[in-house]
């Protein structure tokens, strides 16, 4: 009888001390909640800039459809913009002061393409105590068709971006990405790199 109680007291105090520890030690707790707002049909009305040619800078306006599978993967099925090149310094002298033709300057007049995108972080942001930001981040891999001044080229296009969502049906993106041109046409031998930086106001519709 004695050796019984002795056994209970003894686990009983095991179970209070484990209890005491949990309190003071709560372990790792996960809180993972679902995404304030739901991405399904994107149209994206855009500017942006051509910033790497050293003769010209692109400005160019964007327009885009981009349907949205899952709250990670998506599909840009079209993208169109149409550029223009404001030329730089060191071009304007070229031509004045050493007679080199317009004709000799590749410049980016238009080009379209179709991108996959993928979203694997989302989160948001309390800012000044006073509201809360929902947003994301993504990659982007895909393929653009350029028409330069003399020719149509194709490139390979990878970046990435993020979002600001600033109500259910409404957000701001940025989308960064390096387009590799392939050397086809216009007496091209080498490959090329077309830096493309959009900013687009986004219009979700078709969300439950």
């Amino acid at each position: 009888m004695l050796r019984a109680l002795a056994v209970s007291c003894v686990l009983a105090s095991g179970i209070a001390s484990a209890q005491v520890q949990e309190l003071e030690n709560p372990g790792s707790i996960r809180a993972v909640q679902k995404r304030a707002f739901t991405m399904v049909h994107e149209l994206d009305i855009s500017v942006g800039v051509l910033p790497l040619d050293a003769f010209y800078v692109g400005l160019y306006a964007q327009v885009g459809y981009t349907a949205h599978f899952s709250d990670t993967v998506a599909w840009t099925i079209g993208r169109f913009a149409y550029t223009y090149a404001a030329r730089t310094g060191l071009r304007e002298r070229l031509e004045r002061d050493f007679g080199v033709l317009p004709t000799a300057f590749e410049e980016v007049q238009y080009f379209f393409g179709s991108d996959l995108i993928w979203t694997p972080f989302h989160g948001k942001l309390a800012v000044g105590n006073a509201f809360v930001v929902h947003g994301e981040m993504f990659l982007i891999l895909g393929a653009t068709l350029f028409r330069f001044t003399n020719t149509f080229r194709p490139g390979i296009n990878v970046g990435g971006g993020g979002r600001v969502v600033l109500t259910d049906n409404v957000s701001v993106r940025l989308d960064i990405t390096n387009n590799v041109v392939v050397p086809v046409g216009g007496g091209a031998t080498s490959f090329g790199n077309v830096l493309t930086t959009t900013l687009s106001l986004a219009v979700n519709f078709g969300a439950p």
